[in-house]
C-alpha cells in the first residue's frame, strides 16, 4: 500500500511538473529552469513506472507463492494420509507378529506401549498395575520374542525400515 501511495505522489509530481513545463515554455522562462523541470519530470515518471512495475511483480511472485502453497497442502494432506494408512498398515504388522509370539491381550498393551518408549513406572501408572507386574510382563514378552532387552525388541520392528548404511573410514555396514 505504500509503495502505491509513493508511486501515485510521483505521478502527481509529474503531471503537475509536466503543466508546469509547458507553462513555463508558453512564458518564455529561461531554458535552464525548463530544463531542470524537465528533468524532474522525467525522473518522476522513471521512479514511477519502475516503481509500478516492482509492484507488480512482488504481487506475481505473491500470487505465485499462494498458489506454491496451496499445492504444498494439498501434497501435505496426502502425504499425512499415506502416513496414516502405512502406520495403521504396520500396526496390524506389529499385532500379527505379537500373535505369532502368542503374547496374551495384556502382553500385547504392554509391548506396543514399549514400542511407544514409555517407561515401566509409566506403563504401570496407565494400566494401574505394580511397576514389578510390568517388568514380569516386558521379561516374559522378550523371551517370547527372543530377544534380549528393550531395545534389541524396538529394534526388531525397525531393522526392516533401516537402510544399509556405509561409514567411510569402516569396511563395514551397519545392517
Amino acid at each position: 500500500m505504500r509503495d502505491k501511495l509513493i508511486a501515485a505522489t510521483l505521478l502527481i509530481i509529474m503531471v503537475l511538473n509536466f503543466f508546469d513545463v509547458l507553462t513555463d515554455i508558453h512564458l518564455g522562462v529561461p531554458q535552464w529552469h525548463i530544463f531542470s523541470e524537465g528533468l524532474i519530470v522525467v525522473i518522476s515518471a522513471a521512479c514511477a513506472i519502475y516503481l509500478i512495475s516492482d509492484i507488480r511483480a512482488r504481487t506475481a511472485n505473491i500470487n505465485a507463492l499462494k498458489q506454491e502453497l496451496v499445492h504444498s497442502k494439498k501434497e501435505l494432506k496426502n502425504i499425512s494420509q499415506a502416513m496414516m494408512d502405512a502406520r495403521h498398515e504396520y500396526s496390524g504388522v506389529i499385532q500379527t507378529q505379537f500373535s505369532q509370539w502368542t503374547l496374551t491381550r495384556s502382553e500385547q498393551e504392554v509391548a506396543m506401549l514399549l514400542l511407544k518408549g514409555l517407561s515401566f513406572k509409566e506403563i504401570s501408572a496407565l494400566r494401574n498395575t505394580k511397576e514389578k507386574t510390568v517388568r514380569q510382563q516386558a521379561s516374559d514378552i522378550y523371551s517370547k520374542a527372543d530377544v534380549e532387552g528393550r531395545h534389541e525388541f524396538a529394534a526388531w520392528f525397525l531393522e526392516d525400515f533401516m537402510q544399509q548404511k556405509h561409514y567411510p573410514h569402516s569396511n563395514s555396514a551397519i545392517n
